[in-house]
């Protein structure tokens, strides 16, 4: 599904996933959620894409949350028991489920602002270029909200836990630098070379291995989940997988020849 709110283009191997609702702060509707996720899948499935980067509309915003306007973000009016929960599932924690899911490599342009939802779709990707004027903001607990959208899970797994746990208790808001300090954004660059240093990255991942990347994006979502045997059954069977590839002769042969490998995604 494609939604004019969400701009979707694939240019060299690399698919752009662009949230374009500047006016509303990129605030996502449900209609743009179900693009995501569609976006998503397909992307995986598509061996003519080899990587995504996903950045908002603008320099000042990267998405602000949920548009609470939208009646699909909403409860029903009767509020049926399990409402809120049901739209949590289908929506935000399914979008933030297909970044993590998605078997290429999912590069965040943080442009501007990210709260909420927003800040959890970020901190899903693989890796974060940052503007130096982006912000990530937890606000949760600030309006009274638990918090969702995987933010505790994700927090938990990107930084020591005291900090996660400040983050959260205060809804503490970062600069750019200071996520950088913490470990949680790779990079960060003046505004104006957010999308020249983000397209350098993306293409570096699309003239990547595809499914060795695939791989070793597999292994380090799971290692904190399990315990050190079934971590290395998985890599075993991952490695057995790759080992078949087009690209394992080509690294292989470029190694002998002295030559920089030409991968193709296979």
């Amino acid at each position: 599904m494609i939604t004019p709110d969400v701009v979707v283009r694939t240019e060299d191997g690399v698919r752009w996933l662009i949230l374009d609702r500047p006016d509303v702060g990129n605030s996502v509707t449900r209609a743009m959620q179900r693009s995501l996720i569609e976006n998503l899948a397909d992307a995986t499935e598509n061996p003519d894409v080899r990587a995504v980067v996903l950045t908002g509309c603008g320099n000042k915003h990267f998405c602000t949350g949920p548009n609470l306007r939208d009646p699909g973000m909403q409860p029903r009016k009767d509020r049926i028991a399990g409402d809120a929960a049901r739209i949590l599932r289908s929506g935000s924690q399914a979008v933030v489920s297909a970044l993590l899911d998605c078997e290429k490599p999912v590069l965040c342009a943080l442009n501007g602002v990210a709260a909420g939802i927003g800040a959890s779709m970020a901190l899903a990707c693989d890796l974060i270029v940052a503007a130096e004027s982006a912000r990530l903001m937890a606000l949760f607990t600030r309006r009274g909200l638990a918090p969702d959208g995987g933010a505790a899970y994700l927090l938990a797994r990107k930084v020591p836990f005291n900090v996660a746990k400040q983050l959260l208790f205060f809804g503490e808001t970062l600069t750019a630098p200071e996520a950088y300090r913490i470990g949680l954004v790779n990079k960060v660059v003046p505004d104006g070379d957010l999308l020249s240093e983000a397209t350098a990255w993306a293409q570096r991942l699309a003239q990547g291995p595809t499914r060795a990347l695939a791989a070793a994006k597999a292994m380090l979502n799971h290692a904190l989940d399990v315990d050190r045997d079934a971590a290395f059954r998985t890599e075993a069977l991952l490695v057995e997988q790759v080992a078949a590839t087009d690209d394992v002769a080509e690294g292989m042969a470029a190694f002998v020849e002295r030559r920089d490998p030409e991968f193709r995604g296979r």
